[in-house]
């Protein structure tokens, strides 16, 4: 059953505060920026070959992100406590959607994401040490190279908070200046030997069309994801109150902007036609603009990019199973706290193990897909909690979300959409039945498991 807002669930085990508003800031840009911006504007120039569609389903998902980054500022003001979007849909719709929300974590999403993000990494590694990653004979060190990189930052998070927040301040600094000399440089390579050629026709025929913009925005929303991580770190944030309200919103802006001004500065190098074809886009800028020095340039700081991602996520999403284990919904050996370094060392373990096997075994496209279907039930339940908590006696936020209720119900709306488009359209249609499918399989295993048992005692 869900609990009274003015009644969270006690917790056996408290992880510290120790976020502040820069080191919670820099999750949400660092789960954020990582293969996505790199990676995606191929695919969604490929549904949308034309300037201003591209730029219009990237706009679209920045508008959705936000949306969603509002409404959940609003919520984990009221619930600063670890687990995030699994604390959401426990409070407002109970333990099963909750457990499920965890089911969907531990078989598709949180493996998909790092494995994704890792293949990523991994491909530029290569390209960095003279190999082409795409090469028949590489594919399977690539795999095998994106493994190793997860469990690396699954050894930083391990060890300590501190730390892996360090790695990830540092990352996020060294992904913002090395993506905004990539901008820059471009922008003045670019415009003075193209002028806005590129840009125009701005909308060719045949570049739009309403459901191969649903398909695209899917791809988006894989950039874009991470502006809700924060959530899981909810109970390390000090002063939570008005410390993620800024985080969850500033770090969603900045992200915004960062691929509003990466994407037309790729259109100033090239055009549409060659970026539907680059899968790795900011490397092909870079060669055109700067040559080898330049193509290395641009592969160390997608490294650094992703490898920072990855450490965020092995930071945010364990935080969902220790909780989970510690309401009893999951093994409670997964709840155990480390005596030394203070860190959910179960939860983290076993997130960096899935994620391995995941990337061993599924291609880059097939993570991705798997990852933002599979997300986007979990992200509506979330988003529409804040329709029944606000009717909860002692339901308290420091702050609210703006233009209510439009600004989430246009998220769910979104969320209706895209999933409908995805059902309806044929190429995607059997993945996305198949994600929604795998859920559904949650409900027996709750019963079976879990739901048998009664709530823990308070």
């Amino acid at each position: 059953m869900s609990n009274p807002a003015n009644a969270p669930v006690p917790r056996r085990n408290e992880l510290q505060r120790k976020l502040g508003v820069w080191s919670a800031t820099a999750v949400v840009i660092g789960s954020t920026i990582g293969s996505g911006i790199f990676r995606s504007p191929a695919g969604i120039a490929d549904k949308l070959p034309g300037p201003l569609p591209m730029m219009a389903v990237w706009v679209a998902g920045g508008i959705f992100a936000l949306c969603g980054a509002l409404t959940m500022a609003e919520v984990a003001s009221a619930l600063p406590q670890t687990g995030g979007i699994y604390v959401f849909c426990r409070d407002a719709w109970g333990r099963l959607p909750a457990f499920l929300f965890g089911w969907g974590q531990i078989s598709m999403i949180r493996a998909a994401s790092l494995g994704g993000i890792a293949i990523t990494f991994a491909e530029y590694f290569f390209r960095v040490m003279g190999f082409d990653p795409l090469a028949a004979a590489n594919v399977s060190r690539v795999h095998w190279t994106a493994a190793g990189a997860i469990a690396l930052t699954g050894a930083f998070n391990y060890i300590g908070v501190r730390f892996a927040a360090n790695v990830n301040n540092f990352t996020v600094v060294a992904k913002y200046g090395g993506l905004m000399f990539i901008i820059v440089v471009a922008f003045a390579f670019g415009l003075p030997h193209n002028g806005m050629s590129h840009y125009t026709p701005a909308v060719p025929a045949g570049s739009f069309a309403l459901p191969a913009f649903g398909l695209a925005l899917v791809s988006t929303l894989w950039a874009f994801d991470g502006w809700a991580d924060l959530a899981y770190n909810a109970g390390e944030v000090l002063n939570p109150g008005r410390n993620l309200p800024r985080a969850l919103i500033g770090g969603t802006l900045a992200v915004l902007g960062i691929y509003l001004a990466a994407n037309l500065a790729y259109m100033a190098v090239l055009p549409i036609e060659e970026i539907r074809t680059s899968r790795l886009v900011a490397a092909d800028v870079a060669q055109h603009v700067l040559g080898g020095a330049g193509v290395a340039f641009v592969a160390i700081t997608v490294m650094i990019s992703t490898f920072g991602t990855l450490n965020t996520v092995l930071f945010t999403s364990p935080r969902v199973f220790f909780a989970m284990a510690d309401d009893g919904l999951f093994f409670r050996p997964v709840a155990k706290i480390h005596p030394k370094f203070g860190t959910p060392y179960v939860a983290i373990t076993l997130v960096a193990a899935l994620g391995m096997v995941f990337v061993l075994l599924l291609p880059f496209e097939q993570l991705a897909d798997t990852f933002v279907t599979a997300f986007l039930p979990f992200y509506l339940l979330a988003v529409a909690s804040v329709f029944k908590l606000r009717g909860t006696p002692g339901y308290n936020p420091t702050f609210r979300v703006p233009l209510y209720p439009v600004v989430p119900l246009l998220f769910i709306a979104s969320v209706l959409y895209l999933l409908g488009n995805s059902i309806i359209q044929e190429s995607s249609r059997v993945p996305t039945l198949a994600v929604l499918g795998v859920l559904l399989i949650g409900i027996p295993v709750y019963y079976l498991s879990v739901g048998r048992r009664s709530a823990r005692p308070a």
